[in-house]
């Protein structure tokens, strides 16, 4: 399979880094707060049945930090500009924790070119009484521990992130969080009354040691949006696409196979 191509593109005067690989229908996949700096096994193991598309949100890693970005709202507009700007249609929208509170936002406000949504880790929601962890009071090294259920992936991702040569990028993409999760923490508390709007087949794929956003949130996204389907991965901690990353890949393809198999 064809390597990747990493790109700059221009949206609303914003330039945004873009990597983009594979062939079939467009798959567009949001990232989480650490950003989107390498090309994953999980988006390789896609690019087998989709056009694969992964941006860098504005204010993340290359990409620039425009000074209309100010909330996630921002961000839900900008990437509804993106798919306008790159003519993409039936898209399957993919967002993992940040980016899937970002997925949920755009998909609030106008679906007419999505397939599909799928929410992996999302944050957005708020749930009264569940224990969670904040990452803005964690060390670097702690928050990436936080992350997994298995601490060997842990070690691994530490090793592969934290790096000197990386220092000023980590940094950025945290000032970006905090931009954008601040306050209220990692949540919108309007988003809950307007879930109801998504009318594409969403899937809601969870790790079930998650410590970020426990099971009981995968629970509320599946209520607040219609006809949703909640998957939890046993022995997975909040990033399934990384840590369980054959099983994400699986569900998430038998998901999209099933809604045509359906149609």
């Amino acid at each position: 399979m064809a390597e990747p191509k990493t790109t700059t593109i221009a949206v609303r005067d914003c330039n945004i880094r873009l990597m983009r690989g594979g062939s079939g229908p467009p798959l567009l996949f949001l990232h989480g707060s650490s950003g989107a700096g390498a090309w994953l096994p999980f988006m390789q193991a896609l690019a087998g049945r989709f056009d694969v598309i992964v941006p860098e949100h504005p204010g993340f890693g290359a990409s620039d930090t425009p000074d209309w970005l100010d909330t996630i709202h921002d961000a839900a507009y900008f990437y509804l500009d993106f798919l306008t700007q790159l003519e993409l249609e039936r898209v399957h929208l993919v967002g993992v924790s940040l980016g899937g509170w970002l997925a949920a936002e755009l998909a609030v406000r106008d679906t007419r070119r999505l397939a599909s949504l799928t929410l992996v880790d999302a944050a957005g929601i708020y749930v009264p009484g569940v224990a969670q962890i904040d990452t803005f009071l964690r060390s670097d090294q702690q928050r990436i521990r936080d992350f997994f259920y298995d601490q060997t992936r842990a070690d691994e991702m530490i090793a592969r992130l934290l790096r000197p040569e990386l220092e000023d990028i980590t940094m950025k993409n945290r000032i970006a969080t905090a931009k954008l999760a601040w306050q209220p923490r990692a949540h919108d508390p309007h988003l809950h009354k307007w879930l109801h709007r998504i009318d594409v087949p969403t899937l809601i794929l969870w790790g079930a040691n998650d410590r970020l956003f426990p099971v009981e949130y995968a629970y509320a996204y599946q209520q607040l949006i219609p006809g949703a389907k909640a998957v939890i991965i046993p022995e997975c901690g909040h990033i399934p696409q990384v840590e369980k990353s054959a099983v994400f890949v699986s569900e998430l393809t038998g998901f999209i196979d099933g809604m045509r198999i359906a149609a």
